[in-house]
């Protein structure tokens, strides 16, 4: 398969060497002559047969790709459709944006306009950020063992879009979450946007203290590891999520009240348990544990069933009629 990857910052740079080094050709463009610059230098000293190629331009990278891969940040991808559209793209396009929903609209509006949907689209999100940024960060094993995300729309996705991408993200190591765009968002501003803002404002106050700023150690390094990343990445991700990190946020506040309240109790000790217990056996029994590989069609009803009970693909049929697929092993009530 030709790939063109769109943007050469950490996740689109580990994905540029990933597909690189699963053997596909690959064709990579940054609006940043410095990354170009950078990549290509890294292309040469890559082991061969795990070497990429660095496109002038959009066009020049996408001509002739049967993938597009956009990652860029929410802001520029409508400026990237346009210019895949005007060049007539009539392969399959993907994003690894950390929100979907508009992303979909951005779709609908510069690459799908005036209903001509010649090129496919499945939105993605690869769940393997890091605090550092930039090509120079790029892994090309990030995304193994990894939940990727990929939107499957009821009534805009073909899934032969779909299975073909999913194919290509197992072909990475990865494990594959089917979701729609709505509930993508819903679910990762509860366990990535709200936690980037909590990082900072942890890290943002204990700084107004020299002596706390001193003797922070492991649990403010836990604690605040994701406020390093650039804040302009995070302000993109949480702001074009608002609705669902508003509400996802205002669940943490309303759980931080109920500490507050119990730090103001006559016994705060004996209240505070209770309030802890619930975190700590939710986070005792993350990651949950992988339950019997199994064989489910391949039918957007039941992939989207899968994924809202927590499971995830790991290979599809080539014949492209079933996935095998896991289910999270139910819970042992007695751990």
């Amino acid at each position: 398969m030709q790939v063109a990857v769109i943007g050469l910052g950490l996740i689109g740079g580990s994905a540029l060497r990933a597909f690189a080094t699963a053997g596909h050709r690959v064709f990579g463009y940054d609006a940043d002559p410095a990354t170009r610059a950078t990549a290509r230098t890294a292309a040469a000293r890559a082991a061969a047969g795990a070497r990429w190629q660095v496109a002038p331009t959009v066009r020049d990278a996408v001509a002739g790709a049967d993938l597009v891969l956009l990652a860029v940040p929410l802001p520029a991808v409508g400026q990237v459709l346009d210019e895949i559209a005007a060049v007539g793209y009539s392969g399959l396009v993907t994003d690894v944006t950390s929100v979907k929903e508009p992303v979909l609209r951005l779709v609908d509006r510069h690459l799908h306009r005036q209903h001509d949907r010649t090129a496919g689209f499945v939105g993605g999100h690869p769940m393997a950020g890091r605090e550092t940024s930039g090509f120079t960060a790029a892994d090309p094993d990030l995304f193994a063992g990894c939940s990727w995300v990929l939107c499957l729309e009821p009534q805009a996705t073909a899934i032969s879009d779909w299975l073909a991408m999913a194919s290509v993200v197992t072909g990475l190591g990865s494990r594959v979450v089917p979701a729609t765009a709505q509930e993508h968002d819903r679910a990762v501003a509860a366990i990535s946007h709200v936690p980037h803002l909590l990082a900072s404002a942890l890290a943002a106050t204990a700084a107004t203290n020299p002596l706390a700023w001193s003797l922070a150690a492991g649990s403010f390094r836990d604690g605040t590891r994701v406020a390093a990343s650039r804040p302009e990445l995070v302000a993109a991700m949480c702001g074009g999520n608002a609705t669902a990190v508003r509400a996802a946020l205002d669940e943490v506040l309303a759980a931080l009240a109920g500490a507050r309240a119990a730090l103001d109790d006559t016994a705060p000790i004996s209240t505070l348990v209770p309030w802890l217990t619930t975190g700590s056996a939710a986070r005792t029994g993350w990651p949950p544990q992988p339950g019997k590989p199994l064989e489910l069609p391949a039918r957007p009803d039941a992939l989207l069933r899968l994924g809202r009970a927590g499971g995830w693909v790991t290979a599809v049929a080539a014949d492209r009629r079933t996935v095998t697929a896991v289910r999270p092993a139910p819970v042992d009530p007695a751990r």
